[in-house]
């Protein structure tokens, strides 16, 4: 039973609202493996039931993050972040979002948001990050 909350604690960290400079934003993100930019179907399906869940998507803009750890050279994971970064795109654009409300950076090793020392943190840094900013009309 210890391990539910662990669980639990996965499947809802990849979901965050927030807010900057003044502006609410919904997150949603994707955990790759190691060297992979494989989305796999749990995911996938996770982020289509998140995108079903915002009302009046065609009123936000897409900005999409990615990342790696630090785990080989920098311009490795520069193709990697941006891999992650275009199988993320992908997705949306299966989904129907235009091209147009798509905005993507790809930060690669340099931008970490965890400790790169730990595997935790290494494994929290292999991620997409899709920010949905509302658009003000």
């Amino acid at each position: 039973m210890k391990l539910l909350p662990a669980f639990l604690f996965l499947i809802f960290s990849n979901v965050l609202y927030g807010q900057e400079e003044g502006k609410d934003f919904l997150m949603f993100s994707i955990q790759f493996g190691g060297g992979s930019y494989y989305i796999d179907e749990v995911q996938e399906m996770e982020l289509y039931e998140f995108i079903n869940n915002i009302e009046k998507i065609e009123n936000y803009s897409i900005s999409i993050h990615s990342h790696t750890d630090n785990i080989g050279g920098a311009v490795y994971n520069e193709w990697l972040s941006e891999m992650r970064g275009e199988s993320v795109i992908e997705l949306l654009l299966n989904k129907n979002i235009p091209r147009d409300v798509i905005t993507k950076k790809d930060f690669g090793q340099f931008n970490p948001v965890y400790d790169n020392s730990t595997w935790y943190g290494r494994w929290k840094n292999r991620r997409v990050d899709i920010i949905f900013w509302p658009v003000v009309m």
